[in-house]
């Protein structure tokens, strides 16, 4: 069995406010960069001031929307390319 790795960097930066915060998603596979996806999110002025939410927002929709291409390029791949093999 092959074995294959695929590896996603998320990067996260907060405005100096601490009232956005922008996450980017980069999924590489064999060395290149293959998708990148990126999430935001914003804390309302009444709520208090807690990055690790805003970070765990972020990134969680930078994910949702990585997963989302992935799920089109496979959906794309089996209209291309399913249907049964032909005989020889």
């Amino acid at each position: 069995m092959q074995s294959k790795e695929w590896t996603v960097h998320i990067y996260i930066s907060e405005d100096d406010a601490d009232k956005r915060t922008l996450a980017r998603a980069v999924l590489s596979a064999q060395d290149s960069e293959w998708h990148e996806s990126v999430g935001i999110a914003r804390r309302n002025p009444d709520d208090r001031a807690v990055p690790e939410i805003g970070d765990e927002l972020a990134a969680g929709r930078a994910l949702m929307d990585l997963a989302d291409k992935l799920l089109g390029d496979a959906a794309e791949d089996v209209a291309q390319l399913g249907g049964p093999v032909e005989a020889r």
